[in-house]
């Protein structure tokens, strides 16, 4: 059975930084590309940041970039998300999900499995 379990969320002020963890079990985690994604109240999930199976390759949203960084550890099987300089618009229920494609996808429909994700407020 696949478990993604996100931890690190938080309140937060605007310019404080956060760091987010997934740790995966169930799956061989280094087949895996592991992705990011956002949902705030009222919208639909958004892709953050996504990061390929030897952590070599990353891709991050528009609205993150130089802000966020993901990375990840195949021996303890956990993808983190670094957060500077956050700010108010950065509020939202964070996922973590992984994907068996073999390129960076920013869709969520090819990411196979989901963690219950863990709130992120970032107050002004």
């Amino acid at each position: 059975q696949v478990q993604l379990v996100e931890s690190g969320g938080g309140l937060v002020q605007a310019g404080d930084s956060l760091r987010l963890s997934c740790a995966a079990t169930g799956l061989t985690f280094s087949r895996y590309i592991m992705g990011w994604f956002r949902q705030a109240p009222g919208k639909e999930r958004e892709f953050v940041a996504a990061i390929s199976r030897s952590g070599g390759n990353t891709d991050e949203a528009d609205s993150v970039k130089g802000r966020f960084t993901i990375s990840r550890d195949n021996a303890k099987n956990t993808v983190d998300l670094e957060m500077n300089s956050l700010k108010p618009g950065d509020t939202a229920v964070y996922y973590c999900a992984a994907s068996q494609r073999s390129w960076l996808v920013r869709r969520a429909a090819p990411y196979d499995y989901w963690g219950q994700g863990t709130q992120v407020t970032v107050s002004s």
